[in-house]
């Protein structure tokens, strides 16, 4: 049955930790909400994946700090980056006032 949703349905207003739903999965794709309330990457951690993958971030705002650049880029609503598979990268702060939602595509993901 073909479903019709909203992005900005049922948004939790405080969570311990990012709340990540996975939307769509296609052969080679995969597309994620992923809602954020303050979190961000511990400390010394890197991102570090697989797959490329493309973020836009629909509300709230961000620091990503990409390995080997001086200064994280802060995201606001409508901002996208693409990240190439094994681009080093940490979220450094996520709004805590309001709710984080980015839309993320991973290319070359494996199902399941």
């Amino acid at each position: 049955m073909l479903a019709t949703r909203n992005l900005f349905a049922n948004l939790p207003e405080r969570l311990v930790d990012e709340e990540i739903t996975i939307l769509a999965e296609f052969p080679g794709a995969r597309i994620e909400r992923i809602v954020s309330t303050g979190q961000a990457s511990q400390p010394g951690f890197w991102y570090d994946q697989e797959q490329a993958e493309w973020v836009v971030l629909l509300s709230g705002s961000a620091g990503l700090l990409f390995e080997g650049e001086a200064a994280q880029r802060i995201l606001r609503p409508g901002d996208y980056v693409e990240i190439p598979a094994h681009a080093r990268h940490r979220v450094e702060w996520t709004d805590a006032n309001e709710p984080t939602v980015w839309l993320a595509v991973h290319v070359g993901a494996k199902a399941g």
